[in-house]
């Protein structure tokens, strides 16, 4: 059972959905509210502080887009998963690139998922989840114990496995972080010698983590090499990206794992 401090707004104009969550939240021992618009939401975010917050798209008087930006202007770190209507490419990289940290597909969810996505990313207390230590993957044998430590910021969960499991088996110990804000906060703690980063992340994008790293004090960090992967390839977006600092940039589309090894053994002047 969930602690019962533990507050959780539901943003979302349909009643019966609303309603599905609200019982099922509170039954497992949640606090929770509701609103019915994003207008009533963002009030309520202010005024009620909850840990969590699910947040719907299409809503009268402010959509889900406008409260994330007014999160986001106001520099409100509170968690929110977005409950959507269509779920396509092109929103979930606007929501994410807002700084949203999931999202569920109301055709696509039942309740029992929603609880799922929200034990995820608090823990008992309220707090959110992902304070424990990272550590890296686990090699074969010995080989990985000195190896350059590589952190690889990237959310796509294909692309994020098939590249940890190519750099632990080059001998790299790969440190995975799906969130902006996850990889700025243990940044200094793992320390790595060379940083992945794609650009459309949850909470912070690649763009915002680049430029802090490029402006921290630690001569160590500040000069990590960083190569960038995304998915995004117009010439502004590869411009921008080195024009911050970045060492190199990888449009997905055209590289292979192969490529990557390459591209790191380069920056750390090794063969």
């Amino acid at each position: 059972m969930a602690d019962s401090k533990i507050k959780i707004l539901i943003i979302e104009d349909e009643e019966v959905l609303s309603d599905v969550l609200d019982s099922k939240l509170k039954k497992e021992g949640y606090e929770t509210n509701l609103a019915a618009d994003g207008e009533d939401g963002f009030n309520k975010i202010k005024k009620w502080k909850p840990d969590m917050i699910l947040l719907d798209i299409i809503m009268p008087k402010m959509n889900g887009y406008e409260v994330l930006e007014k999160i986001k202007e106001e520099k409100i770190t509170i968690p929110v998963i977005i409950i959507s209507n269509s779920g396509q490419p092109l929103e979930l990289e606007k929501i994410k690139k807002l700084g949203a940290v999931d999202y569920l597909v109301k055709t696509k969810f039942n309740p029992d998922d929603v609880l799922a996505k929200v034990r995820k990313y608090l823990d008992g207390n309220g707090k959110q989840a992902g304070e424990e230590e990272i550590k890296p993957r686990a090699g074969v044998g010995d080989s990985n114990k000195n190896g350059p430590k590589v952190l690889l910021v990237e959310d796509d969960s294909f692309l994020r496995d098939i590249c940890a499991k190519k750099l632990t088996r080059e001998g790299f110990r790969v440190f995975e972080i799906i969130d902006g804000a996850e990889a700025l906060k243990n940044l200094e703690k793992i320390n790595p010698d060379v940083i992945l980063l794609d650009i459309i992340l949850p909470t912070v994008n690649g763009f915002e983590i680049l430029e802090k790293i490029r402006a921290n004090g630690d001569k160590k960090i500040s000069q990590t090499p960083v190569i960038m992967l995304s998915n995004l390839g117009q010439e502004e977006d590869v411009k921008k990206a080195l024009g911050l600092g970045a060492n190199d940039y990888l449009i997905k589309a055209h590289f292979t794992t192969e490529d990557i090894i390459e591209k790191i053994k380069k920056e750390l002047g090794v063969k």
